[in-house]
């Protein structure tokens, strides 16, 4: 579509836009333009009825029953077949479970014992310097704990993904969109890039699950990880998931073997036997009230179509470049998220050097991005719950915010 040059165009826009529907389907704040659902999603409607039935039904009336008469115990699984339409995985390959840095480091765990029986001279992780600092610190965290000699590989602008990707890496751990900046990489092409190389992959899906099309299969990925709570609405902090290609399933070791992924939890056996199926991803007992509220937002992103949402989220994000380069052009802000729509996620990130301030500012304003070190105004666009007259109107409050300087008193 053309991009919309005045409110009443974008107005236009938001009459006309086949995912209208979807935002009543969340709870969104009178006077509020929600930029930070990549952070933290807004809150599905349906939410607070299904919280009310696991805690004053299924645990309140049902009690311990409800690990079976409600399905509590297979719920990982279920919600992981519901998860697997949305990022390109097939049933019975998902489980919802932990965090994810938790399965991170189940994934990383399980890829290096591969390469040890693979490639045993490779001892080289490789991930990006701009990472996500939970991925980095996870990767440092087994380097030290496993102490065989592995080694921490960075890429940055002195040194490109092509170029560390040599023949010593074993495993190269990569977000799928950066967290930061919204860069997105080319997945089938990195994948096949590493594979032609020895190299295993682990793809971190926080920012792009639920909002760009993701298709694991397709690009025969390794392992992947990712949370629930940003796209894909699932409340603060709600468990997150992994993946591991069925080619690997059976070879993945569980460094965290704990009771629910054991072969026959039941039976209380004195030593673990991994269960055969995706439980050996598991580890203890679930927390089911945060678990079974995953569900609601699942539900409202397995059923939007994600071409359409992935075609409006460029819209709105071209919008907003557009509008902030015209109407702010006299003030020091720089766009770090590429331009290019297939190298870009959906969030928008501008650095400015009062960025903090700004950011204050605008969420004293009813206008919730927020901010990253350094500099960085980070404004997260969410095709299910945000138009363009809601774009069109956060810029307006940015730039009464920067031409009078209302920043300093944030300062």
């Amino acid at each position: 579509m053309t991009t919309p040059t005045t409110r009443d165009e974008c107005v236009a826009a938001d009459r006309d836009d086949p995912l209208a529907a979807f935002r009543d389907e969340f709870d969104l704040p009178d006077g509020v333009i929600y930029l930070d659902g990549n952070s933290l999603g807004a809150r599905p409607r349906s939410s607070a009825d299904r919280a009310r039935e696991v805690i004053v039904d299924e645990w309140g009336s049902g009690l311990i029953r409800s690990w079976d008469t409600a399905g509590w115990f297979n719920l990982p699984m279920t919600l992981g077949d519901k998860l697997a339409g949305i990022i390109g995985a097939g049933d019975g390959q998902v489980v919802v479970t932990d965090t994810t840095s938790v399965n991170l480091f189940k994934a990383l765990a399980s890829a290096l014992r591969i390469q040890q029986d693979n490639a045993p001279r490779r001892r080289v992780l490789v991930t990006e310097r701009d990472n996500f600092p939970t991925d980095v610190y996870i990767a440092e965290g087994m380097i030290d704990f496993v102490q065989q000699g592995y080694e921490l590989r960075l890429i940055d602008d002195d040194l490109t993904l092509d170029d560390a990707l040599s023949d010593d890496v074993a495993v190269v751990i990569l977000s799928h969109v950066n967290y930061r900046t919204g860069a997105m990489f080319d997945m089938d092409a990195v994948t096949a890039t590493a594979h032609d190389r020895g190299i295993l992959t682990i793809w971190d899906l926080a920012h792009s699950a639920g909002a760009v099309r993701v298709d694991l299969t397709a690009a025969g990925a390794d392992f992947a990880v990712g949370c629930t709570y940003k796209y894909l609405n699932g409340g603060p902090g709600s468990p997150a998931y992994i993946w591991v290609n069925p080619r690997h399933q059976d070879r993945f070791i569980q460094p965290l073997s704990g009771w629910w992924s054991h072969a026959d939890p039941f039976e209380m056996e004195t030593s673990y036997r991994p269960s055969a199926d995706i439980r050996r991803y598991l580890c203890g007992t679930q927390a089911m009230v945060s678990l079974s509220l995953v569900d609601c937002g699942l539900d409202i992103a397995a059923r939007a179509d994600i071409d359409a949402v992935r075609t409006k989220s460029l819209a709105l994000t071209d919008l907003f470049i557009a509008l902030v380069e015209q109407r702010c052009s006299a003030h020091p802000l720089t766009l770090i998220t590429p331009r290019d729509h297939a190298a870009r996620g959906s969030h928008v990130s501008i650095r400015h050097p009062e960025g903090g301030a700004v950011m204050k500012a605008l969420i004293a304003r009813g206008v919730i991005g927020d901010y990253r070190e350094p500099e960085v105004l980070r404004f997260g666009i969410t095709p299910l719950y945000l138009g363009y007259a809601d774009v069109w109107d956060a810029v307006d409050t940015l730039v009464d915010i920067l031409d009078n300087k209302l920043w300093a008193e944030s300062a």
